[in-house]
């Protein structure tokens, strides 16, 4: 059963490093969660450790430039990890072999900006690239219009790079944008051959770990997304904290809160999470 918090320092002693999902738990975007700053602050002080684990197609700076500019301290975090920076660290030591690709980006000169210091080549035309490189998509698409590029691409057996697994982000005003991991579960539908990076695959767990020197310490995953978060938390061994107001709010019954949530995990195919907190407090 999913024990309900009241606030995070009511756990923050039992672990070694507390890791934050970024979108939908810390901020929306362009803002702070209430009290995510705070809370944020007063576990620096008493000395925990906090990393960020984001399924960001960009790289770990600029993550680490947008939660400043957002509002959190610098300083804050120990290390911010993002899938785009899985991805970039295995295109740079040679792991990916196409070189030539068609870009999809949440706005223009993202992907340019991601592949600072990588030998590879942008075209605007999908039947001259050797593979899609997927790191965001504008906050404004729908995934119908997507379908004549993802027919294309299937019909030419093109691998994507899917920089971020999240098929949907919150943003203000509780709207949700769609993100890279809808198109590509919708390539892989068609047969695509799709390549995942970030949560919930255990290779940017593991990493982690081994970026901050940590390996099986006792790490816990603080996420909104059920998916991702939680079901990546468990694979890594990790315990977890499932924030009720980020992507599944819909399906929380105020009447039946830990009924809602095995409801959720079972829907899920995925263990039901460690802890639940209503936002990050």
């Amino acid at each position: 059963m999913t024990f309900i918090l009241e606030s995070l320092l009511d756990i923050a002693d039992e672990y070694d490093a507390l890791v934050f999902d970024q979108w939908g738990v810390l901020h929306n975007g362009t803002d702070p969660y209430p009290q995510a700053v705070d809370i944020l602050i007063e576990l620096r002080r008493r000395g925990h450790f906090m990393a960020v684990l984001s399924n960001s197609g960009r790289r770990a700076r600029p993550n680490e430039e947008l939660i400043e500019q957002i509002g959190f301290p610098r300083g804050l975090f120990g290390r911010v990890m993002s899938s785009g920076e899985a991805l970039w660290q295995d295109m740079s030591a040679g792991r990916i072999a196409e070189q030539i690709f068609f870009k999809v980006e949440r706005k223009p000169g993202d992907a340019e900006q991601f592949a600072r210091g990588l030998k590879v080549e942008f075209v605007s035309q999908i039947q001259e690239a050797e593979a899609v490189l997927l790191l965001g998509v504008p906050d404004e698409s729908a995934i119908e219009e997507w379908e004549d590029s993802l027919n294309e691409a299937a019909a030419l057996g093109l691998p994507f790079y899917c920089a971020n697994p999240d098929r949907f982000s919150p943003r203000p005003g509780g709207k949700l944008a769609l993100q890279p991991g809808s198109l590509a579960y919708a390539y892989k539908d068609r047969g695509g051959p799709v390549t995942f990076y970030g949560k919930p695959h255990l290779p940017v767990f593991s990493g982690l770990e081994r970026a901050v020197d940590m390996i099986g310490g006792r790490f816990l995953m603080i996420g909104d997304s059920l998916e991702h978060d939680i079901a990546g938390a468990s694979t890594a061994g990790w315990d977890s904290v499932f924030v009720l107001g980020g992507l599944h709010k819909s399906g929380i019954d105020e009447n039946d809160v830990p009924g809602s949530i095995e409801n959720l995990a079972i829907a899920h195919g995925i263990k039901p999470p460690t802890f639940a907190i209503r936002e990050a407090k």
